[in-house]
C-alpha cells in the first residue's frame, strides 16, 4: 500500500471537484454522503468522516474491487461495500451517495417516486425507495441493489439517494436530477394529486428522443 496520491492522481482530484459541486448545491452536507469513481480494477472513494463540501485528494482513498486499501492513509467510507456491490453488478463507472433534502423527504413518505416527468426517463423511469437498514450494513446493501435494477437511481428509505452513471459527470448529473425531480414531486403534491406518465407516454418520450437526437448538440444543416 501507498500513502501518496500517486495510484489514480487525476481521479482523485476529480472525486474532490465533484464532492465541492455537489456540496455548493446543497446534496453533500457536512460528512454525509460519499463519492466514488472506478479505474479498471481500482475505486478512488471518499474516506470515512471527511467534510466533503473540503474535501482534498489526501482524503480519497483507493482501493481494490475487494475493498483492499491500496493508496491512501484513511479509512474509506463506510458505505464502501454498496458502491463496490454496484460496480460489481452494473459496470458503472463512478457512484454518488447523498443525504440531499428533497430526496430524503421523499424516502420518508414514499416506496417509489413515481415517473411524473419525461427526464426521469434518464434514471430509468421511476425510482424505487429500498427498505430501511443500517447505514454501512450488508443488509443495505442489498436492499439497495435490488432497488437499482435496471435503473441508475434509488431512494433508501429514512435515509438518502444513491446514483451510479457511467463517467463521474454524469453520476454527478444523475444525482443532480434525481433531487430536481423529488423537489418536483414535492411542490406537485402539495397542490394535489400528481399526474404520471403511463407506460405508452414515456415509451413514445423515448422513441422521440431517439428519433430527434435529444439531449446531444448538432449543427444546422446549410441549405444546398
Amino acid at each position: 500500500m501507498t500513502s501518496g496520491t500517486a495510484l489514480l492522481r487525476a481521479e482523485r482530484q476529480a472525486v474532490v471537484a465533484a464532492c465541492h459541486d455537489l456540496a455548493g448545491a446543497g446534496l453533500l452536507i457536512g460528512t454525509a454522503g460519499n463519492v466514488s469513481v472506478r479505474v479498471g480494477d481500482h475505486v478512488a472513494v471518499t474516506a470515512t468522516g471527511v467534510v466533503l463540501g473540503k474535501a482534498t485528494a489526501e482524503q480519497i482513498t483507493v482501493v481494490d474491487l475487494a475493498g483492499t486499501v491500496v493508496a491512501g492513509d484513511l479509512a474509506p467510507t463506510s458505505e464502501l461495500e454498496l458502491h463496490l456491490g454496484i460496480y460489481r453488478r452494473s459496470g458503472a463507472g463512478a457512484v454518488v451517495h447523498t443525504h440531499s433534502p428533497q430526496a430524503t423527504a421523499i424516502s420518508l413518505v414514499l416506496d417509489e417516486l413515481p415517473c411524473v416527468h419525461y427526464q426521469q426517463l434518464l434514471l430509468g423511469g421511476a425510482v424505487r425507495v429500498a427498505p430501511f437498514a443500517v447505514f454501512g450494513s450488508d443488509e443495505l446493501a442489498e436492499h439497495v441493489w435490488t432497488a437499482l435494477e435496471g435503473k441508475s437511481a434509488a431512494l433508501m428509505a429514512n435515509h438518502g439517494a444513491v446514483v451510479h452513471g457511467p463517467t463521474l459527470a454524469a453520476a454527478v448529473d444523475n444525482a443532480l436530477l434525481l433531487e430536481w425531480a423529488c423537489e418536483l414531486y414535492r411542490n406537485a403534491a402539495s397542490m394535489g394529486s400528481p399526474r404520471v406518465l403511463d407506460t405508452a407516454q414515456q415509451t413514445a418520450v423515448i422513441e422521440a428522443a431517439l428519433r430527434r437526437g435529444y439531449g446531444s448538440t448538432r449543427r444546422i444543416e446549410e441549405d444546398l
